[in-house]
């Protein structure tokens, strides 16, 4: 005789500022008898609040949001509660944010204008602990990783001090001069210096290039 094993749906927690989408959102995912939508939050500290409450098994997390953004919010997330899977749900494409996205501990990343049908799929393949990388963003960035180095270059050739690392660390998070020298307890100026002087070890054109380089070389 079989028995019928009774699967739970996985519990959403969804982050989004625009309340149009996030009632569409809600709408479509609560008609999959596979998802259950437990709360919404339309700004980071509210959704911290609500993610430490509810532990959601999802948190589908926009970028932009008022209070904190979604990439604060994501490694706060995972700080704080390791079991809960994090998709970045964004309008944003490009280099910075998705390497930010990734170095924050995201589990998935998804661009808004995907179809439902999709970002189910997405949400299907995080809970069951495969990581997911929007097409349009994995198209971009295995072009990026199959670029040959330039000149031959090794991995042993760039050498950066023990502060250029750390803030090479903070660039690749994509924080802002500000930011790493707050991080770091020194003046923006100088994280200036510091960020030029990786962006010439790494012979790259700018912070982005060089954050990307990084990741390829394993720097960071």
């Amino acid at each position: 005789m079989s028995v019928k094993i009774d699967k739970k749906p996985k519990t959403i927690l969804i982050v989004e500022d625009n309340p149009m989408l996030q009632v569409g959102l809600r709408h479509a995912l609560s008609a999959q008898p596979a998802f259950q939508v437990i709360g919404q939050a339309q700004d980071g500290l509210q959704a911290m609040n609500a993610a430490v409450e509810l532990k959601p098994d999802i948190a589908l997390v926009d970028i932009d949001l008022p209070g904190m953004d979604g990439i604060t919010l994501t490694q706060r997330i995972k700080e704080i509660l390791p079991n809960t899977q994090v998709i970045i749900f964004t309008h944003y494409t490009n280099r910075t944010k998705v390497i930010a996205a990734l170095t924050s501990g995201a589990n998935g990343y998804c661009v808004k204008g995907v179809s439902i049908p999709q970002l189910e799929a997405a949400i299907t393949a995080v809970a069951e602990g495969n990581f997911y990388l929007d097409a349009k963003i994995a198209e971009c960035w295995l072009q990026n990783l199959r670029q040959p180095l330039p000149d031959g270059e090794e991995l042993e050739e760039v050498k950066l001090t023990a502060r250029e690392l750390q803030v090479l660390q903070q660039l690749v998070e994509g924080k802002s001069n500000t930011e790493i020298g707050l991080e770091l307890g020194i003046s923006a100026n100088t994280i200036k210096g510091h960020v030029q002087q990786i962006i010439h070890k790494l012979k790259a054109s700018d912070r982005t290039q060089a954050a990307v380089k990084a990741l390829r070389l394993g720097l960071v």
